[in-house]
């Protein structure tokens, strides 16, 4: 009896094993179908396990890849900037600095970045948590990721480049191929790493069209190297904001901010956060104008401007 028992016990094992063999040969076949192949073996050969990897892109929430066109030398909108400086904008950042005043004082506390930039980049970032984006955060970075997959890298190179490809142009399209690869493919990892660390659905998290999430807006690694238990809870959120400032603050210590720092110096840490110029303008100008021109006694390197009467 207990030698059947046995047999059947293995027996049954095998018949799980071959199950799960063919659910992941089923996912695997539905991923390739709808053009996630080459992603699924990327994520496989860096540790991912396959049947994981698979199934996620086989997901129906998660849409089939059409192809990624890519601008060679992508500019952002100063539009956007204009309006968040507007004086509607300046108030909404200091009511956001005045309803989260102990977290932002903590944060600066534990790390030395002033609580009013932390307070002008969640503003930013997030309108202060009200517009945290509905995307998925996977895909929006999944597709950056497919870049340089070679049969969109080839369209890419005959939509830029011409046909016969002109060889400057079609170097320039690799290079920009690699480079959002080189950028985003280490953050669709991080999504799978968050999703086992902390036991969630990858598919499960929302944020916005470029696959930040949060009040801070961070992408997975910078949440995984970056993200504190600001509140003491035992767990990272950056949808509370304890958390989300003390997040903030850690990237920007862990990126160089300290105090004393030159002009130049303070703009070299911020553009760790957004690559951007516009974006480094306006998060110092709120700043300065919902800090340090309020309270006249913040220390700060930059000379105070006389508001207009």
């Amino acid at each position: 009896m207990r030698r059947l028992s046995i047999v059947t016990a293995l027996a049954c094992a095998l018949l799980a094993a071959s199950a799960v063999r063919a659910a992941t040969s089923d996912d695997e076949a539905i991923a390739e179908r709808r053009g996630w192949r080459w992603l699924v073996d990327k994520l496989a050969a860096d540790g991912v396990p396959r049947a994981e990897a698979a199934a996620a892109f086989a997901d129906p929430r998660l849409p089939a890849f059409d192809g990624l066109w890519f601008a060679l030398a992508p500019r952002e909108s100063s539009a956007r900037y204009r309006q968040l400086r507007s004086p509607a904008s300046v108030r909404a950042a200091e009511r956001c600095r005045m309803r989260y005043a102990d977290a932002f004082r903590k944060a600066e506390a534990r790390e030395g970045v002033p609580a009013g930039l932390i307070a002008a980049i969640v503003h930013v970032e997030s309108s202060c948590g009200n517009a945290t984006g509905s995307s998925n955060v996977l895909h929006r970075l999944a597709r950056l990721a497919m870049a340089n997959e070679p049969a969109n890298l080839a369209r890419n190179v005959l939509d830029h480049a011409g046909d016969p490809p002109d060889p400057a142009i079609a170097a320039t399209v690799r290079e920009r191929a690699a480079y959002l690869e080189r950028t985003f493919y280490p953050e669709v990892r991080g999504v799978f790493t968050m999703a086992e660390r902390l036991h969630l659905d990858p598919l499960g998290m929302e944020g916005s069209g470029a696959g930040a999430f949060g009040f801070p807006q961070f992408l997975p690694t910078s949440y995984l190297r970056y993200g504190v238990d600001g509140n003491g809870d035992g767990r990272v959120s950056l949808y509370d904001m304890d958390d989300a400032a003390a997040s903030c603050a850690r990237f920007l210590a862990g990126n160089g901010w300290r105090a004393g720092l030159t002009l130049p110096e303070r703009r070299r840490v911020i553009w760790q956060y957004n690559r951007s110029d516009a974006y480094i303008d306006t998060v110092l100008a709120l700043h300065r104008q919902i800090e340090v021109e309020r309270n006249p006694r913040v220390a700060t390197n930059e000379p105070r401007r006389r508001r207009a009467r």
